[in-house]
């Protein structure tokens, strides 16, 4: 029983690791990546969709993403989205596709961006933190249902912290990694 308690414990933690990687792929580094646009959706026959989805996304060198949509009548769509989705460019639409300049990045831009990486992190943090809460509470409850031994609840809490610092560690490493990464000029 505790061992299953232990593995869904890490198995939410390492999600919760996951989850903060996904979000750092949308913030901007030196070099411009197409997750930048990752979340930007469009309205495509009335279904919220993917940028990626409706058409190629591909970084064509190291400040240019280029979009090329699937249908030329998706292109005010794509421009009207990503104006609405803010990531600090305007689309030029050519008719054919719509391509995003980047001009290099201020240090004030990258201190904001590592800003909103460390927001990124508290919240893996705190994610973590509320997967030993429920792990924790499990435990407690085979402890009061006369299933474990307080001995064997205290040695499973034990464990579970141990787990919760191995993670945090490599959400502090993660950023770690990210913010160099930001701030490499």
């Amino acid at each position: 029983m505790l061992d299953e308690i232990f593995e869904q414990t890490k198995e939410n933690m390492q999600k919760a690791i996951d989850a903060l990687k996904r979000d750092f792929a949308t913030l901007r580094t030196g070099k411009v990546t197409t997750g930048i646009v990752d979340n930007i959706k469009i309205d495509y026959y009335g279904t919220m969709t993917a940028l990626n989805q409706v058409g190629n996304v591909i970084a064509t060198d190291a400040t240019t993403i280029s979009i090329t949509p699937w249908e030329k009548s998706l292109l005010p769509a794509i421009e009207k989205a990503i104006q609405e989705a803010n990531i600090g460019v305007n689309p030029n639409n050519d008719g054919d596709f719509i391509k995003l300049f980047f001009p290099p990045m201020t240090s004030e831009q990258r201190q904001e961006i590592v800003k909103q990486a460390k927001g990124m992190t508290e919240h893996a943090k705190v994610s973590i933190r509320n997967v030993r809460k429920d792990g924790n509470d499990k435990v407690k409850k085979l402890e009061k249902d006369k299933e474990i031994s307080e001995d064997e609840s205290k040695k499973a809490q034990e464990q579970i912290q141990k787990l919760t610092d191995e993670h945090v560690v490599k959400v502090d490493e993660a950023f770690k990694i990210k913010e160099a990464d930001i701030l490499k000029v």
